[in-house]
């Protein structure tokens, strides 16, 4: 057993026993409140549905910690249990090149991830999300959009792997420049593609037919120098009872969608101020800083792993016994959220620091009032809860909690009005 064995059995443990402790924080702050509505939104949601998030929550919070041993287990089965070698062997035998035993060593790898996903997914869906009456997925769907994504993966994702291992290959010692390049090209291509050519293949867009609500929004969009190709409604509820809204594209390609649901929720005053929140993200450029952080992140990930695969300690001490370009590759991707997950409070910080600022634009743009009434509405709507645990939602959560949120809204407002 080398150090790296050790030192990433040390990280799994220590992750693990953080992830559970800050779970078991969470589970005891909302069943401590679930029996009270805070003051602060007493008037706006009443107990039968703060009790209902509290239950959600939990629920939600268990089996989140039953999927944490699950997917430890099959993580330490895939590196020391010598499953990845034995997939390796499969297709070594068969005697294909180097590359195409890469790209089905990849692939057949990510299958098998999916199949052993199936299970979780139909259990969350069919059973937890219809407990609590937020699923709308059909069995026929559900089967359908796997089906889907299936096609659309091996469609991509194939030529994307094999581009990437002949890169690595073939390349020299700056492999991962090049690769960095592909990658991170190839992710700004599917953020453009997306809202064209792969979102409509699972759901359908219409153009957002409410006059009212539509010159509100190109008022507003007009104001802040925005321009999309349009705004879009979404049928979110044929999947979810969840409401949503959100900006997708990039660059000219940029589209606004609104789920059905939320459309049918939420008020004039209130749809504008959520636009006006997301346009702050646009106006504050937090979607820039993220691209710029994904890509300095990605290029110092792929520079590491360029050094890694150099080093035989890295294969033996994750259990491998046949080294190659695309075994490294895999491996990288296995262990290496293990090693980031520290990072998580840091990344979360700094997205609820993003909402803030949007927050404070839309409180500008709109109307404080407005976003507060559509955030409770929200908040009852998807049974979030009002009364999380502040470490873990200061770990995890990429949203300010609830009462925090809407104090700083209320604050604004009141200096608004002073």
């Amino acid at each position: 057993m080398n150090e790296l064995t050790l030192l990433f059995l040390l990280f799994l443990a220590v992750s693990i026993i953080i992830q559970f402790w800050l779970a078991e924080r969470q589970k005891a702050c909302v069943r401590e409140h679930q029996n009270a509505v805070p003051s602060v939104f007493a008037e706006k949601v009443s107990l039968e549905e703060h009790q209902k998030a509290a239950t959600y929550t939990l629920t939600k919070t268990n089996f989140s910690q039953k999927m944490l041993i699950i997917e430890t287990i099959i993580l330490l089965l895939w590196i020391f249990g010598g499953l990845l070698n034995v997939l390796d062997d499969a297709w070594r035998s068969l005697e294909w090149s180097n590359l195409w035993t890469g790209v089905a060593v990849l692939i057949s790898f990510s299958l098998i991830s999916t199949l052993i996903d199936i299970p979780v997914s139909i259990y969350s869906t069919f059973r937890i999300e219809a407990q609590f009456g937020f699923n709308r997925t059909t069995p026929t769907l559900f089967i359908t959009d796997m089906f889907k994504s299936l096609i659309l993966s091996l469609v991509i994702g194939i030529p994307f792997l094999a581009l990437v291992l002949w890169l690595m290959e073939s390349a020299g010692t700056l492999w991962w420049l090049y690769v960095w390049i592909v990658w991170f090209s190839f992710s700004l291509l599917m953020m453009w593609a997306f809202p064209i050519f792969i979102a409509p293949l699972f759901n359908k867009f219409q153009p957002l037919e409410d006059n009212a609500l539509k010159e509100r929004i190109e008022t507003l969009l007009q104001d802040n120098g925005f321009s999309s190709q349009g705004i879009f409604v979404m049928d979110g509820s044929k999947r979810s009872g969840h409401g949503n809204a959100y900006f997708t594209g990039f660059g000219k390609n940029k589209r606004i969608v609104f789920f059905d649901t939320l459309l049918k929720g939420l008020n004039i005053e209130e749809m504008v101020a959520v636009l006006a929140h997301e346009i702050g993200h646009f106006k504050r450029k937090h979607i820039q800083k993220r691209i710029v952080l994904m890509a300095c992140m990605s290029l110092t990930g792929l520079a590491l792993l360029g050094w890694l695969m150099q080093q035989d300690w890295f294969y033996t001490g994750l259990g491998i016994q046949n080294q190659s370009t695309y075994i490294a590759l895999l491996l990288f991707m296995l262990v290496l959220p293990i090693f980031t997950f520290f990072l998580h409070p840091i990344m979360a910080w700094f997205s609820r620091k993003d909402e803030f600022e949007a927050d404070d634009f839309a409180a500008v743009e709109a109307n404080s009032l407005a976003l507060i009434q559509a955030l409770v509405k929200l908040y009852k709507e998807n049974a979030n809860t009002l009364t999380p645990d502040p470490l873990y939602s200061a770990f995890y959560d990429s949203h300010p909690p609830a009462p925090v949120r809407i104090a700083h809204l209320s604050a604004k407002m009141n200096t608004s009005t002073s």
